[in-house]
């Protein structure tokens, strides 16, 4: 049991880890200004969304496999 949470904590650290790397830090002065000129955005958001379906697809297939019920 440890180990299967073990490897599931690992897992998530290095899948999580992935998104933190490539993010753009940020130029906050602290002054709490809301009317600023925000620059455009110049970081894709559709990067990882294939790696997100693909996970999101392989889940599906794995709970409807899973808790199929036989008649």
């Amino acid at each position: 049991m440890k180990s299967t949470l073990l490897k599931i904590y690992i897992f998530s650290f290095l899948f999580m880890t992935d998104f933190v790397v490539f993010a753009q830090p940020g130029t906050d002065d602290g002054s709490g200004g809301l009317e600023d000129d925000d620059p455009p955005p110049s970081a894709p958001i559709n990067t990882k969304l294939l790696l997100l379906a693909l996970f999101g697809v392989l889940y599906a297939a794995y709970y409807f496999r899973n808790n199929r019920q036989t008649t």
